[in-house]
């Protein structure tokens, strides 16, 4: 033991004279570098019909899970663009009549996909499938729904749904012997309108009437001619009330899609908004009454003396092909629509 503790005296001098030479020359003992593996981004799939199946098949399945659980921001994780407006709409509406949020029961899809390049990107889809309501077996609809993968490391969303009208017949895609469809450009001149024209010429219908210029190229309908009249109706209504009523159709920043039909024309499918203002512009004119389709966006009082609201509308257009010279050239027409009241505000007052 005391031999022991005499090691240990002898040793600690030297252990501290040792440290006190580090500290003298500022020197540290250098600590292992720690490395961090690099991770590389995911390789980009291409797409085909399979994968496009399975990814409506997910989509079916999430979408279920978030409504079942009443779970809002799980459902918006599987939706984009338009159709998380709707989505979120939606789920404000079911908590505001205090019901539970819809679900759905979908039939056999029928994938178009179109043949991309393989790095390309965003990738999409469209699908034409029977779905109806859970618990309303007369509710089936045909809807044509497209999907969007924007990057590799992204996952598929639900961008537009809208369904098909009772009486319209879906346009028949063209589909080539490995299941694929033809993408239309956005400028295609094969069909009588730009792919990308067709959302402002319906708008341009809904402004002017059967009157407009645009309507010699797309048919008279509920939701071109059909918009006009229901909108100077409800102008006349308002007057009546001593209130001012604008409605405005525009276009929107989300994507739309073409599709090659077997017949060389196109089916369209796409986005507007709605914009609608009703202002009492009189100071002795009680304020506007919040529209019932609003009602559960706001919180039931106008602080001023108007109410905006803004509704996100899905719709499918076919459009036909250019006629050879000589030839009678038939208009484009509508074969979907759907939609609702996304957004409402009810301004303060402007200060003079």
């Amino acid at each position: 033991m005391h031999s022991f503790l005499r090691v240990v005296a002898a040793a600690v001098p030297l252990i501290l004279a040792l440290a006190a030479a580090g500290c003298a020359e500022g020197k540290t003992e250098a600590r292992p570098t720690v490395s961090v593996p690099e991770t590389s981004p995911p390789a980009p799939v291409p797409l085909t019909p399979q994968v496009a199946e399975q990814a409506f098949r997910t989509y079916v399945t999430d979408e279920d899970v978030a409504r079942a659980a009443g779970d809002e921001r799980l459902a918006l994780t599987w939706t984009s663009d338009g159709q998380s407006q709707l989505t979120a709409a939606e789920f404000r509406r079911a908590a505001y009549d205090g019901d539970p949020v819809r679900r759905f029961a979908y039939g056999k899809p029928e994938m178009y996909v179109p043949k991309l390049k393989d790095a390309a990107y965003p990738q999409w889809f469209v699908v034409s499938v029977d779905r109806s309501v859970l618990g309303r077996p007369k509710s089936r609809h045909k809807a044509l729904m497209a999907f969007v993968l924007r990057g590799p490391s992204d996952r598929w969303k639900l961008t537009l749904a809208t369904l098909l009208q009772e009486k319209a017949d879906e346009p028949e895609v063209a589909i080539d012997d490995d299941g694929y469809a033809e993408a239309l450009s956005t400028d295609d001149t094969s069909v009588l309108i730009r792919p990308r024209d067709v959302g402002g010429i319906q708008a341009t219908i809904a402004a002017e009437g059967g009157g407009s210029v645009a309507a010699k190229v797309m048919k008279s309908s509920a939701v071109t001619t059909g918009f006009y009249r229901d909108a100077k109706q409800a102008k006349k209504k308002a007057k009546k009330k001593d209130l001012t009523l604008q409605v405005v159709y525009t276009a929107t920043p989300f994507p739309y899609f073409g599709l090659r039909t077997e017949n060389g024309g196109g089916l369209v499918v796409y986005s507007l908004f709605r914009n609608t203002s009703l202002v009492a512009k009189d100071p002795d004119t009680p304020a506007p009454e919040i529209p019932e389709d609003a009602e559960h966006l706001l919180d039931g009082t106008v602080e001023g003396n108007e109410v905006d609201t803004t509704s996100t509308l899905h719709f499918a257009a076919y459009d036909p092909p250019k006629a050879k010279k000589g030839k009678a050239q038939p208009k484009a027409h509508m074969v979907a629509d759907d939609g609702a009241v996304t957004k409402a505000a009810t301004p303060p007052l402007k200060k003079p």
